[in-house]
């Protein structure tokens, strides 16, 4: 029932992405005017990818680096211009092809190469570091944590992912966004508490060789997203 439920959500995530909001999608990632409650949102995200990048080495020559949910690519360009390897994958073929009309050719030593597909697909190879900026967040706890058990195997250094912190406002800002029409509605976020994903990553056997470490909370107006670093020891 967990794998059955995990591949619904994942059909809806895909579906959201790649058809309903592919427009607001493309217009929030650019640099074009938007409404006040998303300019929050791309600032907020703009903060989000900022800190997580800064989590990384500043050189990245010779690394693999996954980015998984990549979106429209922005992060995955910051990764390679400094001299990453990035595989940059996605549900969305739309956000996909976006992605590859808006990269620049200036990336120096790195490069991307732009997928559409499932993160956890073995045929990806192994990385030094994976990054999931807001892939997981409309994830059930336990389907994020055997999402990252599965990346984990893959991966040698660290993995760098966002979570839906469980709190007041964004259990209201959920609510209200349950008022809307169902065929205008984002897949729901999964909220979870810190200190409840901490106790799920160390229980899981798969992750027992690595540790939970950094984590930040990022909230911008309606934007708000923390971060977790996962480290081999």
């Amino acid at each position: 029932m967990a794998e059955a439920d995990y591949l619904a959500r994942r059909g809806q995530i895909e579906t959201y992405f790649d058809r309903t909001a592919v427009q607001a999608w493309a217009r929030l990632t650019s640099t074009a005017p938007v409404s006040g409650i998303r300019a929050t949102v791309r600032a907020g995200r703009d903060q989000m990818r900022r800190l997580l990048l800064s989590w990384l080495p500043t050189d990245l020559g010779g690394k693999r680096v996954l980015d998984a949910g990549c979106g429209t690519g922005a992060l995955a360009v910051e990764a390679a211009r400094r001299g990453a390897q990035v595989v940059a994958i996605d549900l969305s073929p739309t956000l996909v092809q976006l992605a590859r009309e808006r990269m620049p050719h200036d990336l120096g030593q790195g490069r991307i190469e732009f997928l559409s597909g499932d993160m956890l697909d073995p045929a990806l190879g192994v990385f030094d570091h994976v990054i999931g900026m807001d892939s997981l967040i409309h994830y059930h706890r336990a389907d994020v944590v055997r999402t990252l058990a599965g990346l984990a195997e893959r991966t040698r250094t660290s993995i760098l992912f966002t979570f839906a912190p469980s709190t007041p406002l964004l259990a209201a800002m959920i609510a209200v966004g349950r008022l809307f029409p169902r065929g205008d509605r984002a897949p729901f976020i999964e909220p979870v508490r810190e200190n409840t994903l901490r106790g799920l990553i160390a229980e899981a056997p798969l992750l027992r060789n690595w540790r939970a470490a950094r984590s930040e909370r990022v909230s911008f107006g309606f934007y708000t997203s923390q971060s977790m670093e996962l480290l081999r020891p």
